[in-house]
């Protein structure tokens, strides 16, 4: 046999080999990239936007942009992947109003800096971490366009998955909806798909036992209620408020303000004053403000002496829970005070402190009510004194 000829029976054997080779790795050259089912190691996802990510998967370091991002990686247990935070993060605040804060901020405090808060990333700070994932919130009423467009935009800079969702609220069920899916896309990611379910389970859970407790009260016999002083992007007086305020429609409370809208809203202090509601309830981030916000307003001003829940000590403290978007452990810790003050009877197994601190145990791995309430002078789940 020539040396050519054995040559090019080499040739065909080598070749012969490799497609064999290529076949049994699922390797064709047509491939874009390796799936789940051949390496295990990226995963293309759906995020809240409906952008097709691909990422790794698991990934073993993350990032969070946006109001609240950092939160929702915390209620899925996912706080030790975090390599770089925003400058909110890092910040030495008089009052925190975060309970994950409270929680874990000694551990972010040292990490390095991303960016500014509410999403105004850097993107080379964010290329000198080099995160695997970039996870980045939007504010509820923020176009989705927008969103998409800075997602994207964030994406192309840095070279690296963005993973982006609305940030949501358990205002009405469509927002909730969006809320339920960002908690799972983004356990998608991470590989904690259970972790989001269980998160889930135990908001409809809690929601449905509020409803359980004070579903069957006649409607002539619902207390009527005002929320005043409510954070939102800061202290505000007394004239802040929720219309949709979750917890009073948890409880079957009629809420004064109901009727205009589901958006934060501030009301004139003439219509506060003809709705008389029987009972107040104040958000106790007011303090912030001089005087004492709604607080002092309430001992102070002329116009407000002649409320019935102010003159009969009928005026109480909820913890703050819009601090750098929805605190919903915190909003589901109100609920109960709330109730227990409302219907005592409906109440009467409820210690509402015990319970805020099984739900932050729940959300966020501690007991943290003690350390928030002396943020604000103790005066949450309290009677105010006026």
């Amino acid at each position: 046999m020539s040396q050519y000829r054995y040559a090019g029976l080499l040739t065909a054997a080598v070749l012969a080999a490799l497609v064999v080779l290529m076949l049994a790795t699922g390797c064709t050259g047509t491939e874009t990239g390796p799936t789940v089912a051949q390496s295990g190691k990226t995963a293309s996802i759906t995020d809240g936007f409906g952008r097709t990510v691909t990422v790794p998967s698991p990934p073993e370091s993350v990032v969070c942009s946006g109001s609240g991002c950092l939160r929702y990686l915390i209620y899925l247990q996912g706080q030790d992947l975090v390599v770089g935070v925003d400058d909110i993060e890092k910040k030495e605040q008089t009052i925190e109003g975060r309970p994950y804060a409270l929680a874990y901020g000694s551990q972010f405090k040292g990490l390095p800096l991303i960016g500014e808060f509410r999403g105004k990333d850097d993107p080379e700070k964010i290329l000198a971490i080099n995160p695997q994932v970039i996870f980045k919130t939007s504010v509820v009423g923020t176009p989705q366009g927008t969103s998409i467009a800075e997602a994207d935009k964030l994406e192309a800079k840095t070279g690296i998955p963005v993973v982006a969702f609305p940030y949501g609220s358990l205002r009405n069920d469509a927002e909730k909806a969006e809320m339920y899916g960002s908690l799972r896309a983004m356990g998608e990611v991470l590989g904690r798909e259970d972790r989001a379910e269980e998160v889930i389970a135990y908001i409809d859970t809690t929601m449905a036992d509020l409803e359980r407790r004070t579903a069957d009260i006649p409607g002539a016999d619902q207390k009527r209620v005002y929320i005043g002083g409510v954070s939102s992007a800061g202290a505000h007086g007394i004239i802040s408020t929720e219309p949709a305020y979750p917890p009073f429609s948890w409880v079957h409370a009629k809420n004064v303000a109901t009727g205009l809208g589901t958006a934060h809203a501030d009301v004139a202090k003439e219509a506060l004053v003809d709705w008389d509601p029987g009972y107040i309830f104040i958000d106790v981030g007011t303090i912030q403000m001089e005087s004492g916000g709604a607080i002092g307003e309430l001992k102070n001003d002329a116009a407000l002496s002649g409320l019935s829940a102010a003159k009969e000590g009928r005026v109480y403290g909820v913890l703050p829970y819009n601090f750098y978007n929805t605190n919903y452990e915190t909003v589901l810790a109100d609920a109960y005070f709330i109730g227990k003050t409302l219907y005592p009877d409906r109440f009467a197994d409820v210690d509402p402190i015990k319970k805020a601190d099984e739900i932050y145990t729940f959300f966020l791995g501690k007991p943290v009510f003690g350390d928030l309430n002396s943020q604000y002078k103790d005066l949450g789940f309290a009677k105010i004194p006026l």
